[in-house]
């Protein structure tokens, strides 16, 4: 009786060791990481918002603007895997405060364009320079968190995404009216104003980031062991692939990748032209700054609700589908109205199906792949997808042009969003326990 007894009081002092420390890593790591990710997303972004006087001064038709904004991508994705590498290599906090300092330098030197041709390589050395952070933060933070806690982290993290934009709208409009000052064009300063943050943040991270719980000197060495047991559980209980290699031969990798490829077109296709696409209707500046934040001000609220509900529920799959069958739906249906309001609604919805199924989507790869091959196929997911971010902004600049209405660019992407639904629901035939 008094082996039992002790045997439940060691689980329960295990149990609480192991939630001290997820809670002083959660507290150390996550802000720093979240306000990171906020600039990451509003450096990519921004230049929607820079598209209202740039495109002018530079000389750029639709066409140009939407392979500028959309080069980045094909930088990113090209130095992806390569730069994942160096972070195993490296480690996760030399590397991801240096893709962080380069990608500042890179954001504020976009003021420095004069052309067309000058715009494209200051855009493809940011997506070079950035390469990696997305997926590099992932893997850190499975490094840290156990599996119970990891869904609740990857929320609060990706967060930053619906923020940047609910923030970035407001905060890019005000910028642009600095145009003038010390002889800079406003668009000038939106670039310099929030490109030089990340490599403040950068420094923090190389100070405050510790790339395993076994290096961190403010857990106690009965916290790092706890911390440490949770992920050996982790390890004799899981099936997963482990092998690079094998995970490169799984067709499930390459379904996902496509799925991220999708939903990524929608969000970044609405996101980029979204700016342009209020001033159509007759939009100033700054209520373009202004109104461009609601949707993004819904989409927080519903990503906090949608990751706990899903962490409490499962139906991960489900949920997915749902989301992105929901933004196809309300795009397609948004481009039968001319006027602001049905088009607004359109959009938002489509937002908050596109961000908040990437958080529900950044759990499904960790159910099949592990070790190296989490890492590995992380990266390739991750690259493919990323494309995306090139595709969207150019498909709406395309049809724009083509069709003299961005009608046609939202419904290109509701097209997509719902072939990206067909591609998650096909999921169902290789997880066929998921419920």
């Amino acid at each position: 009786m008094t082996s039992l007894s002790s045997s439940g009081m060691t689980v329960e002092i295990s149990a609480t060791l192991e939630q001290q420390a997820v809670r002083k890593a959660a507290w150390r790591f996550i802000p720093l990481l979240a306000l990171a990710y906020f600039f990451n997303y509003l450096d990519r972004t921004s230049v929607g918002f820079a598209a209202l006087t740039m495109n002018r001064d530079l000389g750029l038709s639709a066409t140009q603007f939407g392979w500028g904004a959309g080069i980045m991508f094909a930088g990113y994705c090209l130095c992806e895997v390569p730069s994942n590498l160096a972070l195993y290599r490296f480690g996760a906090r030399r590397w991801l405060a240096r893709i962080m300092i380069t990608w500042g330098l890179m954001a504020a030197a976009t003021a420095l364009a004069v052309g067309p041709t000058s715009f494209y390589a200051i855009r493809l050395l940011l997506g070079i320079g950035e390469a990696g952070f997305f997926p590099g933060v992932i893997f850190f933070l499975a490094v840290w968190f156990p599996p119970s806690y990891r869904t609740r982290v990857l929320a609060w993290f990706t967060v930053s995404t619906p923020l940047s934009s609910l923030v970035g709208g407001p905060l890019s409009s005000w910028l642009l009216h600095m145009d003038g000052v010390l002889g800079l064009a406003g668009w000038k300063w939106m670039f310099i104003v929030e490109g030089l943050p990340a490599c403040l943040l950068g420094y923090l991270v190389l100070k405050l980031l510790a790339d395993k719980p076994a290096d961190a000197q403010w857990l106690s060495t009965d916290e790092r062991f706890a911390l440490q047991t949770a992920f050996d559980r982790e390890g004799s209980s899981a099936q997963k692939k482990k092998d690079f290699r094998a995970a490169l031969k799984d067709a499930r990798v390459y379904v996902l990748a496509m799925i991220s490829f999708g939903f990524t077109m929608g969000s970044y296709g609405i996101g980029i032209w979204l700016p342009q696409m209020l001033k159509a209707h007759g939009m100033s500046v700054t209520q373009t700054g202004w109104i461009s934040a609601v949707p993004y001000f819904f989409a927080t609220i519903a990503l906090l609700w949608w990751a706990k509900r899903v962490d409490s529920r499962g139906g991960h799959i489900a949920n997915l589908a749902a989301g992105l069958f929901i933004g196809a739906l309300a795009l397609a249906v948004s481009t039968y109205f001319h006027q602001l309001l049905p088009a607004m609604v359109g959009v938002t919805l489509a937002l908050i199906g596109t961000i908040a199924g990437r958080t529900i989507f950044y759990t499904l790869p960790a159910r099949f792949l592990s070790g190296e091959a989490a890492a590995g196929g992380l990266a390739v997911i991750n690259s493919i997808g990323a494309l995306g971010g090139f595709a969207g902004p150019y498909l709406v600049g395309y049809l724009k042009d083509s069709f003299g209405t961005f009608t046609a660019g939202m419904f290109g992407l509701a097209v997509v969003l719902g072939i990206t639904t067909l591609l998650t629901l096909s999921l169902y035939f290789f997880n066929r326990g998921e419920r």
